[in-house]
C-alpha cells in the first residue's frame, strides 16, 4: 500500500499555502487598530479646530465691545494718551452728558417707539401671513410666498427714490407712523419666510382639533397656534428688532426733522460735530447707551432663539 502524505506535511508547504483559491484574501488591521479610534482622533482633531474657530471669533465679537466700553469711561485725554489701557478711574459723567447735553435721550427714546411700533406690527401682520400660506390652499398662493421670498433679495437702495416720493405725495416723510410702516414693509419679507417654514412644522391635528370644538380659524390662530409658534416668533423677532434698530439709510432718507431723529442718525450728527475737537467720550458713551438695548435683548432671549432655529431641523 501506498501512503498519502497530507499537504501540511510535506516540506516548504505551510497553512497560509492551504487557504482556498476562491476570492480574494482579507487583510488583517494591525494589532491594536479599532475603527473606534481612528473616528475618535479625527472627532477630537476637528472639535479642535472648530472651537478654535469659534474663540477667535468670539474674541473678535468681544475685544470692540469692551474697548468701547472702556472708552466710555476715560477721559477725553487717556483717549488718545492710552487708548489700550484700563481707565484709572470711572466716569459715568460721560454717561449722564451724553444723554443730556448730547440729546442721546431723545433719540433713544424715539427710537423705542418707532422700532417698539414697528416690531410689534411686523410680528402681527408676518404671522397671520405666514400662517395662511402654510396652512391653506388657494389659487396665487405660489405666487404670493415667492413674492415675499423676492423681496429678501431686492437691494432697499434702489427703492429709496421712488419710496421717497411716495411717502411725500402721501403726506408721511418726518413722520413717526411713517417711518414705522416702512420698517414693517422693509421687514414683512424676512418674517413671512421663516415663519411659512416654522408654522409647516407644527401638527395640523391640534388645530384640527380646536375646529371640531367650536373655535373659529381666528381663535385658533390666536390661541392655540401661535403660542405654540412662540420659538420661532422670538427668534425672528430677535432679527427684526437687530435690524430695525441699526437702520440708519431708510430714516436718513425719510425723516430729516432734528426733533423726529432716531439713535442712528444722532450717533452720525454727534460724531460729525466733533470733528478734531470735541466730547470723546460722549461719543463712545453714547455707543455703548445703544449696544446696550441689544445685547440685554440677545442676552435674556437666548435659549429661544436657540430653540426657534433648531426646532425645523429636530421635527
Amino acid at each position: 500500500m501506498t501512503s498519502h502524505a497530507e499537504p501540511s506535511e510535506l516540506p516548504g508547504v505551510t497553512k497560509e499555502d492551504e487557504a482556498p483559491a476562491t476570492g480574494p484574501v482579507a487583510k488583517q488591521p494591525p494589532p491594536g487598530f479599532t475603527p473606534e479610534g481612528r473616528i475618535g482622533s479625527e472627532g477630537k482633531v476637528l472639535n479642535v479646530f472648530s472651537h478654535g474657530i469659534l474663540v477667535v471669533w468670539g474674541l473678535l465679537v468681544t475685544l470692540p465691545l469692551l474697548w468701547a466700553v472702556m472708552s466710555s469711561l476715560k477721559t477725553d485725554k487717556q483717549i488718545f494718551t492710552s487708548p489700550w489701557g484700563l481707565p484709572s478711574a470711572l466716569h459715568f459723567d460721560n454717561w449722564t452728558r451724553a444723554w443730556s447735553k448730547s440729546n442721546i435721550g431723545d433719540f433713544f427714546l424715539n427710537t423705542i417707539l418707532v422700532v417698539g411700533c414697528s416690531l410689534i406690527g411686523t410680528m402681527l401682520l408676518g404671522s397671520m401671513a405666514a400662517y395662511i400660506l402654510a396652512r391653506f390652499e388657494f389659487p396665487g398662493k405660489r405666487f404670493i410666498y415667492f413674492m415675499f421670498v423676492g423681496g429678501m433679495s431686492f437691494p432697499i437702495i434702489l427703492a429709496l427714490v421712488p419710496l421717497f416720493f411716495v411717502m411725500k405725495n402721501m403726506s408721511l416723510l418726518n413722520t413717526f407712523h411713517g417711518l414705522i410702516l416702512v420698517y414693517i414693509a422693509y421687514s414683512l419679507p424676512f418674517t413671512v419666510f421663516f415663519l411659512t417654514s416654522f408654522f409647516k412644522t407644527l401638527p395640523s391635528s391640534v388645530a384640527e382639533a380646536a375646529l371640531i370644538d367650536g373655535a373659529s380659524h381666528t381663535r385658533t390662530f390666536f390661541q392655540v397656534m401661535l403660542p405654540m409658534a412662540k420659538p420661532g416668533l422670538i427668534s425672528v423677532g430677535i432679527f427684526n428688532f437687530l435690524g430695525q434698530w441699526n437702520q440708519y439709510m431708510l430714516p436718513t432718507v425719510l425723516n430729516t426733522d432734528e426733533d423726529k431723529r432716531v439713535l442712528t442718525q444722532g450717533l452720525v450728527q454727534l460724531a460729525a460735530s466733533q470733528q478734531y475737537k470735541g466730547d470723546w467720550s460722549a461719543l463712545f458713551a453714547g455707543l455703548v447707551l445703544a449696544m446696550l438695548p441689544v445685547l440685554a435683548v440677545y442676552i435674556v432671549f437666548q435659549r429661544q432663539v436657540q430653540a426657534g432655529l433648531t426646532a425645523g431641523a429636530l421635527k
